[in-house]
């Protein structure tokens, strides 16, 4: 709890102690100091408590922000790591307008904890605790003590009246092992975590994580009042929307509810030598972070939100979100779209309405919904006396209930008793790990086939009205069939006129049809000729509105020439813009790709991951429709000055477009959408071709990963994959999937620490070359790193606009990812997280692979060059080509 500007008392006494207290030692020499603070001993400028034990915390004066060291905090942070990490601040709200010498930390004669500003002659203070309980005798206060705890907890003590105040009671932005997320229902204690409005600024900013105790306890995160999260109710086990969120031997997590006492979250470590926290950031980001000891920094072991599904009611009521379907929102069984219009857009907010009414007389069933998020619980009962039978029935027996769920399924079979009474919000459906069943109240007529034993009954009444009829029918259509069977056959060989055709006048969807017979994509295209839009995993559209659309494929629509074939931007009636891939009879990449693409991005959804809208399969057509990128890709600002996008920009407004700012949040970017693909999605991916022609830009310049046709799904063993066809861009490869076919997370990594260096240096990787020192990019930006020179590496046109510690921890994080042996290289969770950290101590990288010179006698020498790479200079004018090679 904080105080602003509350006198001493009383004032004599404060008085003496200012007069008593040691003088603090210099900023040069900080002392440490023991674990506890005494009405004799205040702790005062830079001097310390430390945790007794293994000293595992600290508590002191600081100023977070080195450009302001006029702002001092009293706060706890983690001892002996590098990296000050600060999980608690007494005065966020108050801070001391004075260095960190002017600051000390009294416990005054009534027994409250304070601190003072020494150099003021009013003896006031900037902020302080409650009082102790008034039967606190005077005798009692004056022998009060206040001491730093092994778990990080300052705990205030009085004789006799135990411990009286606590910082556990009053989390910051951090939760610390053992402390509570909750409500003590006798006190009105509300304890919850609030963000730093800044990295440099731990006073409250705009997120809130707190519980709602209405219903079954649920805990929700707010933007300033809104609510953007909830976790679902407490299932015994773990939150059913929060499936990461399982005990593991090195984790144990409980949720206390307890209707007359307290309702509470709380985790416990089973290890000592093992930091993690809790953390809400200035982000909005709920996180997990573990202290990793090789890297000398924290890891990301997980984060919410996560995805769109993770959004606040995504799909309005009756609304079941779900990220393996596109679009994400789709309406419980039984229940039809609300606003048709609205969802056609793909805007699921209004949720969904009853087909038909309930009959609370009788009739009504329940169809089970597996792998669910429960709903929001405010209008929630439970009753853990009651078996998942019973539960039923008495659902069953309210006329207002909606829907029930086991309480428990910790147990074999569950026990006690959810039921929801009102509206079904902020649903979400999970693959097959995570959630629970969910048995939702139907009418009888909406029931599926089986739900109910009524509907079973009256099922087996129609079955046996129509099986005789349905028999003979289905003879005459066999019979029917395979005439027309045999007529297709005796005309087999006659091709129809086209009813289109393409601009150039040929038939549509047979273009080189006998021209390009011998080519390698003929057999591929010939064989899926009869495919249609069914095989499509997303929303299928008619070739006829994908024509209208980009006008015909004309040339004027043209935006990109790529390894799958040619890109096409276009726009839909209702005024949407689209970017269409269409699939070359010359593509390098064929009907494998075209399926691996439509299949993988249809089940990724990620902020920094383009959005595929759909797909069209008509004939030997194959096209994916996706959002437009109205800035195109990245190489295009980066690399190509004269490119149409930039052409008619002079200097000034290119550098402002892609000035350091941009530049960095677009590295950002990329880094969260690898981390999703290798970590966080549904599927777990490997990219394996991240280029800077595949990162779009949206009209905001933010980074969206692009082109899946070669991505490869991995399981639980995330070391490696062996290829005989090396599929990708040369000098974006790792050597050990160029050279051998071994690929992993760390080949998407070493592409990764690629781009960072080109966008860095605006330089691109493939055709550098320094004539003077002999070296390639990743070599260059090596050796300026060696030699303290770092800074010279930097795009000089974004020299004005640069903040150079970003500049130099992304030369240095590029330099990690791209080291030769894959175990040196980060994962992304370690590099989000050195990316996010304002000040990282980051370890030392190891020479770069691919790093030996080039004479420019070699350019001169092709006999002795292998195809693979006589292939990609072919193809060097298009930076979207895919090249083959094979691994040796």
């Amino acid at each position: 709890m904080r105080r602003r500007r509350v006198p001493l008392l009383p004032l004599a006494a404060a008085t003496l102690l200012l007069l008593l207290s040691p003088a603090p030692p210099t900023a040069s020499a900080p002392v440490a100091t023991t674990d506890t603070v005494t009405p004799a001993t205040p702790l005062a400028g830079n001097r310390t408590l430390v945790s007794a034990g293994r000293g595992k915390f600290v508590l002191g004066f600081f100023s977070p922000d080195p450009d302001d060291p006029e702002r001092t905090y009293l706060g706890i942070w983690f001892n002996n790591i590098p990296s000050r990490t600060v999980v608690w601040v007494a005065n966020r709200g108050s801070p001391l307008l004075g260095s960190v010498s002017d600051a000390a930390l009294h416990i005054l004669a009534n027994g409250s904890l304070a601190i003072v500003d020494t150099t003021t002659n009013d003896a006031m203070a900037v902020w302080s605790t409650p009082p102790p309980p008034a039967t606190t005798t005077t005798t009692s206060s004056s022998n009060a003590t206040a001491q730093l705890m092994e778990n990080g907890n300052l705990v205030l003590r009085v004789p006799g009246s135990g411990v009286v105040w606590q910082s556990f009671d009053y989390p910051t932005d951090t939760l610390l092992p053992g402390m509570k997320l909750g409500i003590d229902y006798h006190t009105g204690l509300d304890r919850h975590m609030t963000s730093w409005l800044s990295t440099g600024d731990p006073s409250q900013g705009e997120y809130t994580f707190r519980l709602d105790p209405r219903g079954s306890p649920e805990l929700f995160l707010y933007r300033w009042s809104s609510r953007i999260y909830g976790s679902g109710p407490w299932n015994g086990f773990q939150f059913s929307g929060v499936p990461n969120l399982k005990s593991s031997s090195l984790l144990s997590f409980r949720f206390v509810s307890d209707p007359g006492h307290e309702a509470y979250y709380t985790y416990d470590l089973d290890s000592d030598t093992v930091l993690t926290r809790f953390v809400l950031n200035a982000s909005g980001q709920i996180q997990r972070l573990m202290w990793i000891d090789m890297t000398q920094s924290w890891s990301l072991f997980w984060s919410y939100p996560l995805d769109e599904c993770d959004g606040y009611r995504a799909c309005g009521p009756y609304g079941v979100c779900s990220v393996e379907r596109s679009p994400i929102c789709g309406c419980a069984p039984g229940f039809d779209p609300r606003f048709p219009a609205e969802w056609a857009l793909r805007d699921g907010s209004g949720g969904c309405r009853r087909r038909t009414e309930l009959n609370c007389t009788g009739g009504d069933g329940f169809a089970a919904l597996a792998n669910m998020k429960l709903p929001e619980s405010a209008n929630a009962t439970v009753d853990m006396s009651l078996g998942l039978d019973e539960c039923r029935q008495a659902c069953l027996k309210t006329c207002a209930c909606r829907a029930y769920a086991s309480a428990n399924v910790s147990s074999p079979g569950g026990i006690g008793c959810f039921m929801w009474t009102g509206d079904l919000l902020d649903m979400r459906q999970f693959g097959s790990n995570g959630g629970q069943n969910l048995f939702l109240r139907l009418a009888a007529s909406d029931l599926p086939l089986g739900s109910s034993a009524e509907a079973h009954s009256r099922t087996a009444r129609l079955v046996e009205i129509i099986v005789p009829s349905a028999v003979g029918l289905l003879l005459l259509l066999v019979g029917l069939y395979f005439c027309v069977r045999k007529v297709k056959k005796r005309r087999k060989g006659v091709v129809p006129l086209p009813l289109r055709r393409n601009a150039d006048n040929t038939p549509f969807g047979r273009r080189n049809q006998i021209a390009a017979s011998s080519d390698a994509q003929d057999d591929s295209l010939h064989n899926g000729q009869q495919g249609n839009n069914k095989d499509c995993d997303v929303p299928s559209f008619d070739v006829e509105k994908i024509q209208a659309a980009t006008g015909n494929f004309s040339i004027h629509n043209k935006i990109g020439q790529g390894g799958f074939g040619p890109v096409y931007m276009g726009k839909f009636d209702d005024g949407q813009d689209i970017a269409v891939k269409r699939l070359s009879r010359r593509s390098t990449q064929g009907l494998r790709e075209f399926k691996n693409e439509v299949k993988l991005i249809a089940k990724l959804q990620h902020r920094n991951l383009v959005r595929l809208l759909g797909c069209c399969i008509d004939g030997y057509e194959r096209m994916l429709v996706y959002e437009y990128m109205h800035n195109r890709s990245l190489n295009t600002f980066l690399f190509s000055k004269t490119s149409a996008t930039v052409s008619t920009l002079n200097d000034e407004e290119r550098q402002s477009m892609l000035c350091w700012e941009k530049r960095f949040n677009i590295i950002n970017g990329i880094a969260r959408g690898i981390l999703y693909l290798h970590q966080d999605s549904v599927l777990r991916i490997i990219h394996r071709d991240l280029k800077a022609s595949n990162i779009l830009l949206d009209k905001d310049m933010n980074p969206k990963i692009s082109d899946f046709g070669v991505a490869r799904i991995f399981g639980t063993d995330q070391t490696a994959g062996y290829t005989k066809k090396v599929v990708g861009t040369y000098g974006y490869m790792s050597p050990e999937y160029a050279m051998d076919g071994v690929f992993s997370t760390k080949s998407d990594v070493f592409s990764f620490g690629v781009l960072v260096l080109e966008i860095v240096s605006g330089k691109k990787n493939r055709g550098f070359y320094h004539t003077e020192l002999d070296l390639n990019l990743l070599r260059y930006a090596w050796r300026l790193w060696k030699d303290g020179e770092s800074l010279e590496f930097m795009d000089q046109s974004i020299a004005d606009t640069s903040n150079a510690a970003e500049v130099l921890k992304c030369i240095q994080i590029g330099l990690l990812c791209v080291q030769e042996q894959p175990k040196r290289r980060p994962p992304m969770s370690a590099v989000t997280t050195m990316l996010a950290s304002e000040y990282p101590t980051l370890p030392e990288p190891c020479e770069p692979a691919f790093s030996t010179g080039r004479s420019r006698d070699d350019d001169d020498d092709e006999e002795h060059e292998d195809t693979a790479a006589k292939a990609y200079r072919s193809d060097s004018a298009s930076s979207w080509t895919v090249t083959v090679v094979e691994g040796r």
